[in-house]
């Protein structure tokens, strides 16, 4: 079987279920694979060769939707919350069921893309294709070279060294300075973890660009269609 995959990540790319809910999701319709219905998320099919069935008809390909948003303070990244709290997928009305590619923390704002295109959100998250996303931080006073030297050489945190990251101080205005970061690596509230290991205080944090897309001029809250070029470049980043 050349094309052999697993069926939840056959669902999954397909954008019908998230490879996390498969089995609630085979729990609650008729998975068929052959006439055989199927309840393990990690049986193999090969999609060229077998016949698969939901609920007793053909899977149809969806057509894949990219946004851009905006993302604002106090939404969290998530496609549900157990505590209610409002989420970047009440923001886009779409009858596509989107998800967003990695996460911004609920109070970092900025570039966010949700797609409906399971197989390219997996690739642009991995850590091997190191896709490099630019934020930019509004700190409190000013930043030493000793500070600047251990976010360029790596910070240890809890879970590990980080890679080096780019940093450019944009902007010295005595109180308040801001300063530019890239960095390749996804880790849960990975700048403010550096930030704080290296006394800085972080006020407010924005991402501005994931590897080609740039925010622009898009307003805080709102969101765009990527275009198609736009979505070429995210593909070719593989």
């Amino acid at each position: 079987m050349g094309n052999a995959q697993r069926l939840n990540k056959y669902l999954a790319n397909l954008g019908i279920c998230s490879r996390r809910n498969v089995e609630s999701f085979l729990s609650d319709n008729t998975v068929t694979v052959n006439g055989e219905i199927v309840t393990q998320p990690g049986v193999r099919i090969d999609p060229q060769k077998d016949t698969i069935l939901l609920n007793g008809k053909t899977i149809k390909k969806p057509t894949f939707v990219y946004y851009l948003l905006n993302k604002p303070k106090g939404v969290v990244s998530t496609t549900a919350d157990e505590y209610g709290r409002k989420n970047v997928i009440s923001l886009i009305p779409t009858t596509e069921r989107i998800y967003p590619v990695g996460r911004l923390d609920k109070d970092t704002t900025g570039l966010l893309i949700l797609t409906n295109d399971g197989e390219l959100t997996n690739q642009l998250i991995h850590p091997k294709y190191h896709v490099d996303k630019v934020y930019k931080l509004t700190i409190r006073g000013q930043t030493n070279d000793v500070q600047l030297k251990a976010l360029r050489n790596g910070v240890l945190l809890e879970d590990g060294i980080t890679s080096p990251a780019k940093v450019v101080v944009s902007k010295v205005n005595g109180a308040v300075s801001q300063i530019e970061m890239t960095i390749h690596e996804g880790r849960n509230r990975q700048i403010r973890r550096m930030c704080q290991t290296v006394g800085i205080e972080l006020l407010e944090l924005q991402r501005i660009s994931f590897g080609p897309i740039t925010l622009g001029n898009l307003k805080i809250g709102r969101y765009r269609n990527l275009n198609p070029q736009e979505v070429q470049l995210l593909k070719n980043l593989r």
